[in-house]
């Protein structure tokens, strides 16, 4: 890697690098705007914050951030919220979060959520559990609890919460630090991790740490701030992860079993406050793993998808993420594991982007994430 930056440099380069994007091993360059074509399928979402589509055009089932689970079908438009979601603690950023159908789904109808319980002391505590989506898609029958993050958060900042599922069905469950840096480090907490669970939220026996002594037998990778996406690549079956950082730091990164990601150790980014990271020892760290791609200046990365469609050839090969501070759609072209160039769409619209999916339709779906929060269609102008 290229370590051109330091933390002690950042708070001069954080104000000079705006739209500014870094690979591992090359220099900043100009982030073009590009124009597309936008089309509002819903409005009137209370923070949407994840998009799962049914199969054979039945629709989309959209969370919202307050607790509800809604179903958008393209002729009908939003549905009453569905019954049989579980109660969510609701403050800051925690709530309902990531909506994932299960890689069987077409037999047995199971869908997985997200969210944050409240513990008996106020804190939050990252759940996961399941349901059956009924036939007529308004509720989720028998829904069902399987993991449960112990102990309890402190606070509701940080948390994470994406889903992805690997080719075995097995879960992969993001945890953020909650501000707890160095937790991240430690293998004995959940803090600052990616899980891989089963289907019932057990262990499965060839995680990285099954048998380590004082090591949380659930943990896939350690080392993470805050990831906010997780998608697996469709050409390498590879989990890939988008992470909101501090102040700056923001990465792609690739998350192979076992191995440490730096945080707080190693980071790109500062502290809000503008100094550095107490706990950082620079931007590498003999031993963890360097980011693919990362940004000094953070959009503030959240969902991500890759574009695995014939629809737009354009788009062959890119991976999207939302911006939430940058308010855009970013869209990384892939050349393999290496990223060969940046743009931003949407950036018109001045809306904090959540989440992204891709249709059967091969169009690019996003939520916004606002009290009025949108739904929308994208495709490249013509």
């Amino acid at each position: 890697m290229n370590h051109l930056f330091r933390p002690a440099l950042f708070s001069t380069l954080a104000l000079l690098l705006s739209h500014a994007a870094f690979a591992a091993n090359k220099s900043p360059e100009h982030v073009p705007q590009v124009k597309s074509q936008v089309e509002e399928l819903a409005t009137g979402l209370d923070h949407p914050w994840s998009l799962a589509f049914l199969p054979d055009k039945q629709g989309a089932l959209i969370t919202e951030r307050s607790g509800q689970l809604r179903l958008w079908q393209a002729d009908k438009g939003l549905s009453a919220p569905l019954s049989g979601v579980p109660k969510v603690w609701v403050a800051g950023q925690a709530g309902l979060w990531d909506v994932r159908l299960a890689p069987d789904f077409a037999t047995s109808r199971r869908v997985y959520l997200s969210y944050a319980l409240q513990g008996d002391k106020g804190q939050a505590n990252t759940a996961l559990g399941y349901g059956r989506l009924a036939e007529n898609g308004r509720s989720l029958e028998d829904f069902k609890t399987i993991f449960v993050q112990e102990p309890a958060l402190s606070s509701g900042i940080n948390l994470g919460g994406r889903l992805a599922f690997d080719p075995q069905g097995n879960v992969f469950l993001s945890i953020g630090d909650n501000n707890h840096r160095m937790a991240a480090q430690q293998l004995d907490n959940f803090n600052g991790k990616i899980l891989r669970l089963t289907p019932e939220g057990g262990v499965p026996q060839d995680n990285p740490l099954v048998g380590r002594n004082n090591a949380k037998a659930e943990i896939w990778t350690y080392g993470n701030r805050n990831p906010q996406g997780l998608a697996v690549n469709p050409w390498s079956g590879a989990l890939w992860e988008s992470e909101h950082g501090p102040r700056g730091g923001d990465e792609v990164n690739l998350p192979i079993a076992g191995k440490n990601y730096g945080w707080p150790l190693a980071t790109y980014g500062i502290n809000y406050s503008g100094q550095p990271i107490p706990e950082a020892k620079g931007t590498h760290l003999v031993g963890a793993e360097d980011p693919l791609y990362y940004w000094p200046v953070s959009p503030a990365l959240s969902g991500m998808a890759f574009y695995h469609a014939t629809t737009f050839p354009q788009w062959d090969h890119s991976l999207f993420i939302g911006a939430l501070a940058g308010k855009s759609l970013i869209r990384l072209t892939l050349k393999g594991n290496e990223v060969v160039s940046e743009e931003r769409l949407l950036e018109e619209r001045k809306e904090r982007i959540r989440e992204v999916q891709v249709g059967e339709d091969g169009y690019v779906y996003v939520l916004t994430d606002e009290s009025n929060g949108k739904l929308l269609r994208v495709a490249p102008q013509k």
